[in-house]
């Protein structure tokens, strides 16, 4: 059983923007630093500087290599082992002592493919033994240990994991610190009247996170779920203990549930539509065919058509079309006919009051119909109402459902 959550330990990620440069990795360092002075025990998890893991796939690929082989894995994670030791050598300057620790050397245990490691274990004595020892440890997120013994990443994001997962194995606190001040309403550079949440739950933040909030990444928000770590979203481009932020915690301890928390959105949307057949054989052939190619459905429509025929409709990310249209055209049957139309975007209304409330679907409907937004597809949950609409028309829809739910200033 994993040590229950102390104020008295604090985790600290530092994302890409935060490690840019020497300059902003000082300034996390005085984050760092400021939390440490303060008497708490303070462990670090870095990401590597921005732009430097595009830098070194980009060599990579220039060299034959590509995601998912162990070769690159290893070249990947050299950009978090860098920001760890120039992370503990900024805070050695500050008079504090830190070390730099590697994830896979703890170790944090992973299983999977390559790049796409899941966390299955990690070993916290070494840095209880730090901790209590009054060093910082300033640990190299993103990777781990494979039960062959070699280095393997976790993936886009997969700092975010690391950090919750330190936080839960030494019983702490998760700050992940970022470009901006906590979660917000919606995008603020489409809405200026978009608002800091100053909590959510961590079902209404995985939400918003799978539909286009890029704060926090989701696997780390269900591993804070899971292991019931006090999570916050802050910023590093103010000063230490400045930032407010946002503090994603369980369902029931949100003392008042709004009926919605945020809008979210997802560009670069297309929807691939088969029609004909008498049965449901075509689409269970057609979504076993986009599994095997490793193609993310989300919206899904089956009905019938006047015709007699089946129709069976779902929505993709644009860039998995064209492996989506191979499988589709590849579907048999002679009757059958493939459809597909591009640009476009998904907006969705996100809040755990939603639940029973067909108000607020109501109110999307006609809140879209009042402003020549059509609704292509609709998908749902107890918390979540996504709509498919034309791409060139999201900012206007995304700033009129903000206004009609009443979310901005």
């Amino acid at each position: 059983m994993p040590p229950q959550s102390s104020p008295s330990r604090l985790v600290l990620k530092f994302g890409g923007t935060s490690m840019a440069d020497p300059e902003r990795i000082a300034a996390s360092a005085a984050i760092a630093a400021h939390e440490a002075r303060s008497g708490r025990q303070v462990a670090v998890v870095v990401s590597a500087m921005a732009g430097e893991t595009d830098r070194l796939l980009s060599a990579a690929q220039a060299l034959g290599g590509g995601l998912g082989e162990m070769e690159t894995d290893t070249a990947l994670a050299a950009g978090e082992q860098a920001s760890a030791a120039l992370m503990a050598l900024a805070l050695k300057r500050d008079d504090l002592r830190a070390e730099a620790v590697m994830g896979w050397s703890l170790p944090i245990e992973v299983e999977g493919p390559p790049g796409a490691g899941r966390i299955t274990a990690i070993a916290g004595e070494r840095l209880d033994a730090m901790l209590e020892a009054g060093v910082i440890p300033v640990v190299a997120g993103y990777q781990g240990l494979n039960a062959s013994g070699r280095l393997a990443t976790l993936g886009r994001g997969g700092t975010d994991l690391t950090a919750v997962a330190v936080a839960a194995a030494i019983g702490a606190e998760c700050d992940i610190y970022t470009d901006v001040d906590g979660v917000f309403t919606t995008d603020p550079r489409i809405d200026p009247d978009a608002v800091r949440v100053e909590r959510i739950s961590h079902d209404a933040m995985l939400e918003m996170a799978a539909m286009g909030a890029k704060v926090l990444q989701t696997r780390s928000v269900e591993y804070a779920k899971a292991k019931s770590v006090t999570l916050r979203v802050k910023s590093s481009f103010v000063p230490p203990g400045a930032s407010a932020g946002t503090e994603v915690v369980a369902d029931a301890a949100l003392a008042e549930r709004r009926v919605v928390s945020g809008v979210s959105y997802v560009r670069d949307q297309a929807r691939v539509s088969i029609h004909g057949g008498a049965d449901a054989a075509p689409a269970e052939a057609f979504f076993a065919g986009l599994a095997a190619a490793d193609v993310a459905v989300d919206m899904i429509v089956q009905a019938r058509s006047r015709a007699g025929g089946a129709v069976v409709e779902c929505s993709v990310a644009g860039k998995d079309l064209p492996r989506a249209l191979t499988v589709a055209e590849d579907l048999p049957g002679p009757d059958l006919a493939v459809r597909s139309e591009t640009g476009l975007a998904k907006v969705s209304i996100v809040g755990t009051g939603l639940r029973g409330r067909a108000d607020v679907a109501r109110t999307l409907y006609q809140v879209l119909a009042a402003q020549g937004v059509t609704v292509r597809m609709v998908a749902t949950s107890e918390i979540k109402i996504s709509a498919l609409v034309d791409g060139d028309l999201l900012e206007h829809a995304v700033r009129a459902l903000h206004g009609a739910y009443r979310l901005g200033r």
